[in-house]
């Protein structure tokens, strides 16, 4: 079995990605609920923010600490990534 991958910044990767789950529990909740569908937009949105937010640090981290150490796969995988962002 390999060793966990973990950084820095994982803590705050999870809490923030708890709270997006929770906001889109509740927008979940709003569409069960009949609210305007406007109302629903604004808050997907806050909720799709919220989680490119949490992907952009984790790529940023990842570029930052597990690129760089060497290989010719590195280039290739800071281009693969550049496209997630």
């Amino acid at each position: 079995m390999t060793e966990p991958h973990l950084h820095a910044t994982h803590p705050d990767l999870v809490k923030r990605l708890k709270r997006a789950d929770g906001h889109l529990r509740h927008v979940i909740g709003m569409i069960e609920a009949g609210v305007p569908c406007a109302e629903i937009a604004v808050q997907l949105q806050a909720v799709e923010k919220a989680v490119s937010a949490a992907k952009r640090v984790l790529i940023h981290d990842h570029i930052d600490h597990c690129l760089g150490q060497g290989g010719d796969n590195s280039l290739a995988e800071v281009r693969a990534l550049a496209r997630l962002l």
